[in-house]
This record gives structure tokens, sequence and C-alpha cells, in this order.
């Protein structure tokens, strides 16, 4: 169960959380729709590289990343999409493209967009493209510890 790690850290820290079981969606629209979420409340995790380091950017599913933006909040001279070769790796326990926003479990850098900080709770993948999990947003910037900027404009 990709889900597993995740679970035992949150539980861990004992982080209130409710776990969703959806219909396979592979985009994080997809995924909101799926599981009858605004998609402001979904969390993508958006795999980036600063200065050919690997890091995460989280956003709501109803943004995109500004690249200039994040390259100044990361205060990198080169910020970049990853491919999905150079991530996967690193996430074995987890489905292409669905890692969840906790950089710090994978030795990576989080970023994430101010507008989470908008809704009471945010929904994320699980390590799944069947699973999210839904907590307090206080709870996701109190472990997740993420650099929280100006990255994310509306689609």
């Amino acid at each position: 169960m990709p889900a597993r790690r995740l679970k035992e850290f949150l539980d861990s820290h004992k982080v209130k959380y409710v776990s969703i079981s959806h219909s396979p969606a592979y985009t994080a629209q997809q995924i909101a729709a799926s599981a009858h979420i605004s998609g402001k409340e979904i969390a993508k995790t958006v795999m980036i590289k600063v200065d050919g380091k690997m890091a995460m950017a989280v956003l709501p599913a109803s943004c995109k990343v500004d690249f200039n933006l994040l390259r100044k909040a990361a205060g990198g001279k080169k910020v970049e999409l990853a491919g999905e070769q150079e991530f996967q790796s690193a996430f074995p326990e987890c489905e292409t493209g669905a890692m969840p926003p906790f950089g710090h479990l994978y030795g990576m850098d989080v970023f994430a967009a101010e507008q989470l900080a908008e809704d009471a709770e945010i929904a994320f993948n699980a390590g799944s493209h069947t699973e999210l999990i839904r907590l307090a947003y206080a709870d996701f910037e109190r472990l997740a510890k993420p650099r929280v900027a100006a990255i994310a404009v509306r689609d």
C-alpha cells in the first residue's frame, strides 16, 4: 500500500486525517471531480529542480506554477520542471505522479503556494492514483515545513 509510510508518519505525529478512496484519476482536476472536493482544496505536487537539485512545489489544483516567482522564492538561478524519469526512483512506494507533498520524507525541499493557506483543510495524493489524504492545512505546514511563498497563479 503506497500510503503506508505517509500514514505511519502522520500517526506518529498524532495528526487527524481522513483517507479518501476514489476512482482512478491522474490530473489534479480529475481527482477533485472524482473525490467531490473543490479544486482549490486539492494540493498537487509538482516536481521541480532548483539549480539541479530535486524539490517539490505544492499548489492548489486550480493553479499553475509561475517559474519566475518560484525562482525568486527559492533563491536559485535556474528552476525547471523535472521529468518523470528524473524523480521516479526517489518515490519507490508511490505510483508515478502521485507522491504526497512531504518532501522531507524523501530528502527534498518543499515550496508551498500561499493560496493553500486560504482553506482550513487540504487534500493530496497519498502515493496512488486512487487515494487522497485530507487534513488540516496547519498540520501540513507544521510537519512538511514548506517555504510558503507566492509561487503559483490561478489557471
